[in-house]
C-alpha cells in the first residue's frame, strides 16, 4: 500500500499548494446555489421543495468542472509517463488519484451541503442524509468521471467532450441521492436509496480503475 499512500500524499500536497482549482470549485458550488433563490423567488416553501435537487445538481456540476484536471497536469509534465513505466499498478495509481480528487472536491462539497441547505430553507431532518448521500455519491461521480478524464486526455477542448461522455452515467447517482434526502425529509425509509448509492460505489470501485487504465494506456502508448 506504500505507493498508493505516496501518490495520494503527493496529489493532496499539489492540490493544496495550487489551490486555485479547489477554490473555483467551491465558488462555483456556492454561486450556483445562491442564484436559484434569485431565479425562482424567495418563497420559503418553494425553496424547501427544490433544495435537495438544487444542492445535488450543483455538486454534480462542481465535480464535473474539476474532472478534466484529474490526469492533465501529470500528462503535461511527464509524471504520468513515469508512473506508467514504473512497476506500480496503473489501476492503483488511478484509485489513489481519484481519492485525492474526491478529498479536495467531493468531501468538502459534502461537508458544506448543510450550509447550502440553510440557504435554501431545507428541512433540518434531511441534513444528515444529505451529507451521507453526498459522501457516497460524489465518490461515485469521481470514479466514473475518471474514465471520461482518461478517455479525453490530451484532446483539445476535452472538458466539453468529457461532460458529454460522463453526464448520462451521473444520472442514477443524482436520482438516488435526491430521493434519499427527500425521503428523510418526508420521514419515510431512506435505507433503500442509500444502499443503491453504496452499490453504485462498489460497482464503480470494481470497474472504473480498470476502464480508466485501459483508456490511459491507449493515450500514452
Amino acid at each position: 500500500m506504500h505507493p498508493f499512500l505516496a501518490i495520494l500524499k503527493r496529489d493532496l500536497k499539489l492540490s493544496l499548494r495550487q489551490n486555485n482549482g479547489v477554490i473555483w470549485v467551491m465558488l462555483f458550488y456556492l454561486l450556483t446555489i445562491t442564484l436559484f433563490p434569485l431565479a425562482v423567488g424567495p418563497d420559503p416553501e418553494v425553496l424547501s421543495r427544490i433544495s435537495s435537487g438544487v444542492i445535488w445538481v450543483s455538486a454534480l456540476l462542481a465535480v464535473l468542472l474539476s474532472l478534466d484536471k484529474l490526469f492533465q497536469s501529470d500528462f503535461e509534465d511527464g509524471s504520468l509517463d513515469i508512473l506508467f513505466l514504473s512497476p506500480i499498478s496503473l489501476e492503483l495509481v488511478i484509485l489513489s488519484k481519484s481519492l485525492a480528487h474526491w478529498l479536495t472536491t467531493g468531501f468538502p462539497l459534502s461537508i458544506l451541503s448543510p450550509i447550502m441547505g440553510i440557504l435554501l430553507n431545507m428541512n433540518p431532518a434531511g441534513y444528515g442524509i444529505l451529507v451521507l448521500s453526498m459522501l457516497l455519491g460524489t465518490l461515485v461521480l469521481t470514479l466514473i468521471g475518471s474514465i471520461g478524464a482518461a478517455l479525453t486526455l490530451g484532446v483539445r477542448r476535452g472538458g466539453f467532450l468529457l461532460s458529454l461522455l460522463v453526464l448520462p452515467f451521473f444520472v442514477p447517482t443524482l436520482i438516488f441521492g435526491v430521493i434519499a434526502v427527500d425521503s428523510a425529509i418526508d420521514e419515510t425509509t431512506t435505507i433503500s436509496n442509500l444502499m443503491l448509492l453504496f452499490a453504485l460505489l462498489l460497482g464503480s470501485l470494481a470497474l472504473a480503475p480498470w476502464a480508466s487504465s485501459a483508456a490511459l494506456r491507449l493515450n500514452i502508448e
